[in-house]
Protein backbone atom coordinates (compact mmCIF):
# COMPACT_ATOMS: atom_id res chain seq x y z
CA UNK A 1 0.00 0.00 0.00
CA UNK A 2 2.88 2.34 0.82
CA UNK A 3 4.19 2.38 -2.76
CA UNK A 4 0.79 3.22 -4.28
CA UNK A 5 0.01 5.87 -1.66
CA UNK A 6 3.38 7.56 -2.13
CA UNK A 7 3.34 7.29 -5.92
CA UNK A 8 -0.16 8.65 -6.44
CA UNK A 9 0.14 11.11 -3.56
CA UNK A 10 3.30 12.58 -5.03
CA UNK A 11 1.77 12.73 -8.52
CA UNK A 12 -1.27 14.55 -7.13
CA UNK A 13 0.98 16.79 -5.02
CA UNK A 14 3.19 17.61 -8.01
CA UNK A 15 0.13 18.58 -10.04
CA UNK A 16 -1.16 20.70 -7.17
CA UNK A 17 2.20 22.41 -6.64
CA UNK A 18 2.59 23.03 -10.38
CA UNK A 19 -0.87 24.61 -10.52
CA UNK A 20 -0.09 26.81 -7.51
CA UNK A 21 3.08 28.10 -9.19
CA UNK A 22 1.39 28.36 -12.61
CA UNK A 23 -1.30 30.69 -11.27
CA UNK A 24 1.09 32.73 -9.14
CA UNK A 25 1.90 35.28 -11.88
CA UNK A 26 -1.84 35.90 -12.28
CA UNK A 27 -2.52 36.34 -8.57
CA UNK A 28 -3.30 40.06 -8.79
CA UNK A 29 -5.47 39.62 -11.90
CA UNK A 30 -7.44 36.77 -10.36
CA UNK A 31 -8.09 38.80 -7.24
CA UNK A 32 -9.47 37.75 -3.90
CA UNK A 33 -13.05 37.31 -5.13
CA UNK A 34 -12.10 34.53 -7.54
CA UNK A 35 -8.92 33.31 -5.85
CA UNK A 36 -10.72 30.73 -3.73
CA UNK A 37 -12.58 29.36 -6.75
CA UNK A 38 -9.34 29.02 -8.68
CA UNK A 39 -7.59 27.41 -5.70
CA UNK A 40 -10.30 24.86 -5.00
CA UNK A 41 -10.57 24.07 -8.73
CA UNK A 42 -6.83 23.38 -8.76
CA UNK A 43 -7.28 21.07 -5.79
CA UNK A 44 -10.12 19.21 -7.48
CA UNK A 45 -8.03 18.61 -10.59
CA UNK A 46 -5.10 17.33 -8.52
CA UNK A 47 -7.26 15.19 -6.22
CA UNK A 48 -8.78 13.35 -9.19
CA UNK A 49 -5.57 11.31 -9.01
CA UNK A 50 -6.93 9.85 -5.74
CA UNK A 51 -9.49 7.89 -7.77
CA UNK A 52 -6.78 6.34 -9.93
CA UNK A 53 -4.65 5.54 -6.89
CA UNK A 54 -7.50 3.74 -5.13
CA UNK A 55 -8.28 1.86 -8.35
CA UNK A 56 -4.62 0.87 -8.72
CA UNK A 57 -4.61 -0.41 -5.15
CA UNK A 58 -7.80 -2.40 -5.71
CA UNK A 59 -6.65 -3.92 -8.99
CA UNK A 60 -2.96 -4.50 -8.26
CA UNK A 61 -2.68 -5.09 -4.52
CA UNK A 62 -6.08 -6.24 -3.36
CA UNK A 63 -6.82 -8.81 -6.09
CA UNK A 64 -9.60 -6.80 -7.70
CA UNK A 65 -11.67 -6.25 -4.58
CA UNK A 66 -11.68 -3.61 -1.86
CA UNK A 67 -14.01 -2.61 0.94
CA UNK A 68 -15.36 0.89 1.26
CA UNK A 69 -13.31 1.50 4.40
CA UNK A 70 -10.02 0.26 2.91
CA UNK A 71 -10.63 2.35 -0.22
CA UNK A 72 -11.37 5.38 1.96
CA UNK A 73 -8.15 4.89 3.95
CA UNK A 74 -6.10 4.59 0.75
CA UNK A 75 -7.79 7.70 -0.68
CA UNK A 76 -7.23 9.70 2.50
CA UNK A 77 -3.58 8.67 2.67
CA UNK A 78 -3.04 9.76 -0.94
CA UNK A 79 -4.79 13.04 -0.08
CA UNK A 80 -2.52 13.42 2.96
CA UNK A 81 0.66 13.05 0.88
CA UNK A 82 -0.69 15.43 -1.76
CA UNK A 83 -1.64 17.97 0.91
CA UNK A 84 1.89 17.93 2.31
CA UNK A 85 3.15 18.86 -1.17
CA UNK A 86 0.53 21.61 -1.34
CA UNK A 87 1.60 23.09 2.00
CA UNK A 88 5.27 23.06 1.01
CA UNK A 89 4.45 24.71 -2.34
CA UNK A 90 2.29 27.36 -0.67
CA UNK A 91 4.91 28.14 1.96
CA UNK A 92 7.54 28.60 -0.76
CA UNK A 93 5.17 30.73 -2.85
CA UNK A 94 3.86 32.77 0.07
CA UNK A 95 7.14 33.66 1.75
CA UNK A 96 9.13 34.17 -1.47
CA UNK A 97 6.68 35.59 -3.99
CA UNK A 98 3.74 37.03 -2.01
CA UNK A 99 5.32 38.89 0.91
CA UNK A 100 2.60 41.56 0.87
CA UNK A 101 -0.33 39.15 0.65
CA UNK A 102 -1.60 39.82 4.18
CA UNK A 103 -1.49 43.60 3.70
CA UNK A 104 -3.30 43.40 0.34
CA UNK A 105 -5.92 41.04 1.74
CA UNK A 106 -6.47 43.29 4.76
CA UNK A 107 -6.92 46.32 2.51
CA UNK A 108 -9.33 44.35 0.32
CA UNK A 109 -11.43 43.23 3.29
CA UNK A 110 -11.55 46.73 4.77
CA UNK A 111 -12.52 48.28 1.42
CA UNK A 112 -15.22 45.65 1.01
CA UNK A 113 -16.59 46.46 4.48
CA UNK A 114 -16.53 50.21 3.84
CA UNK A 115 -18.25 49.88 0.46
CA UNK A 116 -20.98 47.70 1.97
CA UNK A 117 -21.78 50.41 4.52
CA UNK A 118 -20.43 48.62 7.59
CA UNK A 119 -20.39 50.47 10.89
CA UNK A 120 -17.20 51.78 12.47
CA UNK A 121 -17.36 48.97 15.03
CA UNK A 122 -17.59 46.31 12.32
CA UNK A 123 -14.67 47.86 10.46
CA UNK A 124 -12.63 47.99 13.69
CA UNK A 125 -13.45 44.31 14.36
CA UNK A 126 -12.37 43.39 10.82
CA UNK A 127 -9.15 45.35 11.29
CA UNK A 128 -8.41 43.37 14.47
CA UNK A 129 -9.14 40.10 12.65
CA UNK A 130 -6.75 41.10 9.88
CA UNK A 131 -4.01 41.91 12.42
CA UNK A 132 -4.50 38.48 14.02
CA UNK A 133 -4.45 36.83 10.60
CA UNK A 134 -1.19 38.59 9.72
CA UNK A 135 0.38 37.37 12.98
CA UNK A 136 -0.67 33.81 12.17
CA UNK A 137 0.52 34.00 8.56
CA UNK A 138 3.91 35.34 9.64
CA UNK A 139 4.51 32.10 11.55
CA UNK A 140 5.41 29.26 9.14
CA UNK A 141 4.16 26.60 11.56
CA UNK A 142 0.69 28.14 11.90
CA UNK A 143 0.64 28.92 8.19
CA UNK A 144 1.38 25.24 7.50
CA UNK A 145 -1.40 24.06 9.81
CA UNK A 146 -3.93 26.37 8.17
CA UNK A 147 -2.63 25.39 4.74
CA UNK A 148 -3.02 21.73 5.64
CA UNK A 149 -6.68 22.23 6.55
CA UNK A 150 -7.53 24.12 3.33
CA UNK A 151 -7.63 21.07 1.00
CA UNK A 152 -9.91 19.02 3.29
CA UNK A 153 -13.17 20.32 1.77
CA UNK A 154 -12.01 18.91 -1.56
CA UNK A 155 -9.87 15.90 -0.63
CA UNK A 156 -12.33 14.33 1.79
CA UNK A 157 -15.31 14.23 -0.62
CA UNK A 158 -13.10 13.01 -3.48
CA UNK A 159 -11.82 10.19 -1.25
CA UNK A 160 -15.35 9.25 -0.14
CA UNK A 161 -16.76 9.30 -3.68
CA UNK A 162 -13.79 7.25 -4.95
CA UNK A 163 -14.34 4.70 -2.18
CA UNK A 164 -18.05 4.44 -3.02
CA UNK A 165 -17.44 4.00 -6.75
CA UNK A 166 -14.47 1.63 -6.50
CA UNK A 167 -15.55 -0.69 -3.68
CA UNK A 168 -15.94 -4.24 -4.85
CA UNK A 169 -16.65 -7.35 -2.84
CA UNK A 170 -14.67 -10.50 -3.58
CA UNK A 171 -16.47 -12.93 -5.81
CA UNK A 172 -17.54 -16.12 -4.14
CA UNK A 173 -16.58 -19.48 -5.61
CA UNK A 174 -20.20 -20.46 -6.16
CA UNK A 175 -20.78 -17.42 -8.35
CA UNK A 176 -17.68 -18.13 -10.42
CA UNK A 177 -18.70 -21.76 -11.06
CA UNK A 178 -22.18 -20.95 -12.33
CA UNK A 179 -22.44 -20.24 -16.06
CA UNK A 180 -23.35 -16.74 -17.10
CA UNK A 181 -26.96 -16.17 -18.12
CA UNK A 182 -27.21 -14.76 -21.59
Amino acid sequence: MKKIVLTYGLISGAILAALVFATLPFHDRIGFDYGQWVGYSEMLVAFLIVFFGVRAYRDNVSDGHISFWRALVVGLLITFVSTICYVVAWEIAFYNFLPDFADKYSAYMLDKQRSSGASAEQIAATLEQMKSMKTILDNPLWFGIIGFLAPLPVGLPVSIISAIILRRKPRSQTTEQQPAVV
